[in-house]
């Protein structure tokens, strides 16, 4: 699976009371898909996702799959502290058609090296979905070291990592140490994005359907087959770096990233998308100009207020962004101001 340019992470709506707002969680995906990041991570720190129970967590999957484009690679949070619990997730969600698991270091208890490598490797293994490892040393306080990424690199189902620490030096140092992971031929379409196991099925069933209408006979036979899709190549690609960081972002694709998952792309996805475009096309003048932009609301919305500061730039933004869950407390008033000013520049 390709992982390239910009991957949003969506929040997760609640009711004031703490329920979950389904309806605004399918209103949120469909805004994005709409937008042109390459994907969208569901249950990522972003949204809450250790705040939810396993059913809240499968009505999430499966209502954020249902709202989200085809084209849109979707990357599901799946981490539990044990292994048989993330894989137990990681089952559902390739039943719900998602393209990845994103599963964060375990971090309740101390683990040593071999430990670590055993939780991911047993994990891909069974894995029905390719894996990627999610590094946020910031909540799990333990960052997972640049080597055992290399050793884990090697794993055929291990596909690349989140790295959310913040710094340009460690995505370096992770790209270099990865840089002989056994390459993979990924399918694309003819503009060398990914081609999701989701585009595959929605084909199948455009197909499907225009042969059973045209089995009915009558004015359905005289319809055109659906357009589909069609797979014309294949790209090489090794261990994937994607950045955690939106204030770091032009920076971490110099030094190697293929691109970000971003929090920041929850309430501002325009605005993330900018700078990879802008980098992609070697404007560096311009890149260097968007970077700039999100370099404060990165700093005070997401670093200093968190998700509650995030969720009302969503709220600024026409996304759902609501209320955390307790014990988050939402901003009071002159904290939404304060991203209220910051934001300004960010109106999609």
């Amino acid at each position: 699976m390709l992982l390239e340019g910009i991957f949003t992470a969506a929040t997760t709506p609640f009711y004031p009371d703490g329920r979950l707002y389904l309806k605004k969680l399918e209103h949120n995906i469909e805004r994005y898909s709409r937008t042109p990041v390459s994907g969208i991570t569901i249950l990522g720190s972003t949204g809450e996702a250790v705040m939810l129970s396993d059913d809240e967590t499968h009505h999430v999957l499966r209502h954020a799959r249902e709202a989200a484009a085809a084209d849109k690679v979707l990357l599901a949070g799946v981490a539990r502290e044990s292994v048989s619990e993330t894989l137990r997730l990681a089952e559902y969600a390739a039943e719900q058609q998602y393209d990845v698991v994103l599963a964060r270091t375990p971090g309740y208890y101390p683990y040593s090296a071999a430990g670590m490598l055993t939780y991911y490797r047993t994990l891909a293994d069974r894995s029905p979905l390719p894996v990627l490892i999610y590094s946020i040393p910031k909540f799990t306080h333990y960052e997972i070291p640049v080597e055992i990424v290399a050793e884990l690199a090697q794993h055929p189902n291990i596909i690349g990592i989140k790295d959310s620490s913040g710094s340009v030096e460690r995505i370096a140092a992770l790209v270099a140490a990865t840089r002989s992971a056994p390459r993979r031929e990924a399918l694309v379409t003819p503009f060398f994005t990914a081609y999701t196991s989701r585009m595959m099925f929605a084909q199948t069933i455009l197909q499907s359907n225009f042969i059973m209408a045209e089995s009915l006979g009558g004015s359905a036979a005289l319809a055109q087959p659906p357009v589909l899709t069609k797979t014309m190549r294949k790209k090489e690609v090794g261990f994937q770096v994607l950045a955690g960081s939106a204030s770091q972002l032009l920076d971490s694709l110099h030094a190697g990233a293929s691109g970000g998952i971003l929090a920041l792309g929850a309430p501002a996805p325009q605005a993330c998308q900018e700078i990879y475009t802008a980098w992609k096309d070697n404007d560096l003048a311009l890149a260097a100009n968007k970077q700039q932009r999100v370099v404060e609301a990165s700093a005070a919305v997401l670093g200093k207020l968190g998700i509650p500061g995030i969720k009302h730039a969503c709220d600024l933004n026409g996304y759902y962004g609501g209320r955390p869950r307790l014990p988050l407390l939402p901003l009071d008033a002159e904290q939404q101001a304060e991203v209220a000013r910051i934001m300004a520049d960010l109106r999609n």
